[in-house]
């Protein structure tokens, strides 16, 4: 199944390692390291500023979708999956 992450793009759920909201991964010493790692990687899909980072395998986005209206379309799907 694909989630709608922002800005017309889907990524497959199986490939989401983790959705995190703004204000943990600002908070977060070890997020901030990764993220000026992966710096290469990051995608901003937002225009205003960014509500939660998603991680993936071989990406990380900044989306404008709050995680918690990400982590429902993520059960929505597994619901219809059924």
């Amino acid at each position: 199944m694909y989630i709608h992450i922002g800005e017309d793009l889907n990524i497959r759920a199986e490939d989401i390692i983790s959705i995190l909201d703004k204000e943990s991964a600002n908070q977060s010493p070890l997020v901030n390291e990764f993220l000026n790692k992966q710096s290469e990687k990051v995608i901003n899909l937002s225009k205003n500023p960014y509500k939660s980072v998603i991680i993936t395998n071989d990406k990380v986005y900044l989306s404008p979708i709050a995680s918690g209206t990400l982590k429902k379309r993520s059960n929505q799907m597994s619901i219809h999956e059924f």
